[in-house]
């Protein structure tokens, strides 16, 4: 009788320090099993490039097939394997704590128990017997994931090359991963640190955005609107002016965004520009008055007000956390 790979018993494995950047790519066959009966204290981003792997964390599990990306949060007991049939599992992997900004393009593909499934095979009922649900789709729809394909592949060649820079000289370009079924790398440096981060953001920004794109559901007048907020959320958006850019009358334009987005086109605005403002507080020394201005927000008091609301924290302070925690990965393990 045939057993599952995530109801086997095997040695609990410890997750990489919560400050240290590691990626890696391995190719594993039938057997390979990791379990953290305590979770990680760190984020996984698992990204398969050929066979199948079955994740698990806490009691939500996914199938991740070619062009999936799945992320598992911090924190919950979590076990992963190739999947029993699949034969092997090829995917490319990183450890490190995600961006708070991360957060936004990655929520309207949370499960439970802090797992996110992004990709062509993946949609929120689908668990581990609907295992051919990525192989069934039209020849368009692969030309386009391909070439989506090859340039997040591209991203995490650049982050294993720039993990290992060490500052000097010019950075490197794309490196192949070497080693045969496995290559690992650890970013020590800050600016190895930041680059790999920047590659990771990408690769989470195209899987998220391409999945979007794809959203049949969604009228393409709403996702233009919504594209318009993203793109400039400091502008003095108004539900006519986005309207307008959109052929549609504004009371049409509220209900439909609201209708099919779940939230009003005002809130979408906020949202967005609060993202904007955690992204100038993390990468720049602006003011907050100025992070403010340049948000969209035109008082700094309802700004410091609906930021906490947000993310827990005022923007000082919000600041100052980020700092630390970017302090304490570049010194190392």
């Amino acid at each position: 009788m045939p057993v599952r790979a995530d109801v086997l018993t095997e040695p609990a494995v410890p997750s990489p320090p919560p400050g240290l950047v590691t990626i890696g790519r391995f190719d594993q066959r039938t057997g390979y099993r990791i379990n953290r009966p305590r979770g990680s204290d760190s984020w996984l981003f698992t990204w398969t490039t050929a066979g199948r792997g079955l994740l698990r964390q806490g009691a939500t599990r996914t199938v991740a097939g070619a062009g999936d990306l799945v992320v598992l949060g911090p924190g919950v007991p979590q076990r992963y394997a190739v999947e029993p049939d699949a034969g092997h599992w090829a995917f490319w992997w990183a450890h490190c704590q995600a961006r708070s900004s991360w957060a936004g393009w990655l929520r309207p593909y949370a499960l439970d128990d802090g797992v996110y499934a992004v990709g062509p095979g993946q949609n929120r009922e689908r668990i581990e017997g609907e295992r051919d649900a990525w192989e069934r789709r039209q020849p368009e729809q692969d030309e386009a994931a391909f070439a989506g394909r090859e340039r997040i592949e591209a991203a995490f060649r650049r982050m294993l090359a720039d993990s290992r820079w060490t500052g000097d000289g010019p950075p490197p370009g794309p490196s192949e991963p070497v080693g045969g079924e496995m290559a690992v790398a650890v970013a020590h440096g800050t600016a190895a640190r930041e680059l790999t981060l920047c590659s990771l953001e990408e690769i989470v920004l195209l899987t998220t955005a391409r999945v979007e794109r794809r959203r049949p559901d969604v009228d393409a007048r709403v996702r233009r609107a919504e594209a318009l907020i993203a793109a400039d959320p400091s502008a003095p958006h108004t539900v006519r002016s986005l309207a307008e850019a959109v052929s549609l009358s504004p009371s049409r334009f509220a209900h439909l965004f609201t209708e099919q987005l779940g939230r009003s086109p005002m809130r979408a605005l906020r949202e967005a520009r609060l993202l904007h403002a955690a992204r100038l507080l993390e990468a720049t020394r602006l003011p907050v008055e100025r992070v403010a201005a340049a948000s969209g927000f035109t008082s700094a008091f309802h700004f410091n007000r609906v930021f906490r609301q947000r993310y827990g924290t005022p923007p000082g302070a919000y600041r100052t956390r980020t700092a630390t925690g970017a302090g304490e990965a570049a010194a190392g393990p």
